[in-house]
């Protein structure tokens, strides 16, 4: 019998080496894999651009002036004191506005909203003031105001809640479904939202809600108005008598948001009648947020005037603050306010203190993107302030859209301009791309009023849809 074991030795050497060189082969093969690049596959989704239609142009006004308590037998009730007349218009050749009352917050109230339809893929620059003269045992002064468009949440600065104040808000919901507002006010105690803070507005209707049955005794209050449901137009019609006697009516417009930065163009400080015995003009400032100092500057308007030094106060979160502005000589200024924390405030001024006297409430103006319209309602002396803030000199034009008038202006770096207007007219204001910021202010016997220039709502953005 012969012996094998060599034989299957050699083969079982012969199966070891070839199984490590197929191994050492594998691992070979592998790390090349990993370290060369493979070809790759890629499919690149599907999209499509499109720029979304534009909406129409809606302007809701504050409607007639009201009056709170003539019926004896209901002090909360209102009443028309007096209309308002309405100025408005389009650039040549867009689509007309079409007018609508809403519902109104009084028997006999009539209170516009405006629509312009957007031409083809282009929305319809529009705009629209009112003023009221109202002569009576109860009010007295001249109210202008620009009509808005509805906000989901807005801010309101000014009027009080003490004795002698009649102050109503007004909230217009000019659209096709209910809005819930929720009204928080800003007072000594910080916001709060009161017993009745909570209120429905109809579509297409105004409401019109006293605000000393929302916080009474209060003598600096701020409001912010939150939407749900459909955005509200906001405003506040404000009033004082003093010891009988009628000392003016205004209607303050809605800031939109906090910001850092206030401006506020047109400021008329004016030489009151020689019987002042309190502050005749006023800054109201509420940081919501944050603890903050904030610098105020009062700019007089014209290249060639020296600005007032600039000086500190320190705000409280949470918490409104009165700072007198007086002692400054009888002009127009631009009040400037900066902080390190988003803010809101409005500046009020009035003619005196006597019987006749009228004030307005001067609230911030926003910056201007593109070429935006304004309208000028009916009052004495209509003027244009703008301010450039920024470090270089703009060209400003200022043209009635009707071609009947055209104002070119180069407003030096960080200084104000003033334009002269005419009633019942709506112009064109063009800085470029320029973020300047302007207001309309109206000074007479016994009247002063103001209100900021919004921006034009720019373009829609396209967007990238993904099927």
């Amino acid at each position: 019998m012969s012996d094998r074991r060599p034989f299957r030795w050699a083969t079982t050497g012969a199966r070891m080496l070839a199984g490590t060189l197929v191994a050492t082969g594998f691992v070979v093969a592998v790390a090349t894999g990993v370290a060369v690049p493979w070809p790759t596959l890629t499919h690149e989704p599907v999209q499509v651009t499109a720029t979304p239609a534009p909406d129409a142009t809606v302007l809701a006004c504050s409607g007639s002036l009201l009056a709170l308590g003539r019926d004896a037998a209901t002090a909360q009730s209102v009443s028309v004191a007096a209309p308002q007349a309405v100025t408005s218009g389009v650039r040549e050749g867009d689509p007309p506005l079409a007018e609508t009352p809403l519902q109104p917050a009084a028997p006999d109230s009539f209170v516009s909203v405006l629509r312009a339809e957007p031409d083809g893929r282009t929305r319809t620059d529009a705009a629209a003031t009112g003023s009221s003269t109202i002569s009576s045992d109860d009010l007295d002064g001249y109210a202008a105001s620009a009509c808005r468009p509805p906000l989901m949440a807005s801010w309101i600065v000014g009027g009080a809640t003490t004795t002698g104040s009649a102050d109503i808000l007004l909230l217009a919901n000019p659209g096709d479904v209910p809005a819930t507002v929720e009204i928080t006010v800003y007072g000594t105690n910080g916001p709060v939202v009161p017993p009745g803070g909570e209120v429905i507005v109809a579509p297409g209707s105004q409401r019109a809600i006293p605000i000393a049955g929302l916080a009474l005794g209060e003598s600096s209050p701020v409001i912010r108005v939150s939407a749900t449901g459909a955005p509200v137009a906001a405003s506040l019609q404000t009033s004082i008598t003093r010891t009988l006697l009628p000392g003016g009516v205004d209607l303050v417009g809605a800031i939109e948001a906090p910001e850092p930065f206030l401006a506020i163009p047109g400021v008329s400080i004016v030489d009151t009648d020689g019987t002042a015995i309190e502050a005749t003009t006023f800054i109201r400032l509420l940081s919501p947020s944050a603890d903050t100092t904030v610098s105020v500057t009062l700019l007089p308007t014209g290249s060639s005037l020296e600005g007032v030094e600039p000086f500190s106060v320190a705000l409280t979160a949470g918490l409104p603050l009165d700072l007198d502005l007086g002692g400054q000589p009888a002009g127009e200024y631009t009040v400037i306010v900066e902080a390190g924390a988003p803010l809101v405030g409005a500046v009020w001024q009035t003619t005196g203190f006597a019987e006749g006297a009228d004030f307005a409430w001067y609230t911030p103006a926003p910056a201007l993107a593109v070429p935006s319209l304004f309208a000028t309602p009916t009052g004495p002396s209509p003027a244009l302030a703008v301010l450039n803030p920024t470090d270089t000199d703009v060209d400003v034009a200022v043209d009635a859209v009707d071609g009947s008038s055209s104002t070119s202006v180069t407003i030096p770096a960080g200084r104000a301009a003033r334009f002269s207007l005419r009633p019942q007219t709506v112009y064109t204001l063009d800085a470029g791309d320029a973020p300047v910021r302007a207001g309309v202010s109206f000074k007479g016997s016994g009247a002063l009023a103001g209100f900021p220039v919004w921006s034009a709502d720019t373009a829609a953005e396209p967007i990238v849809v993904y099927p």
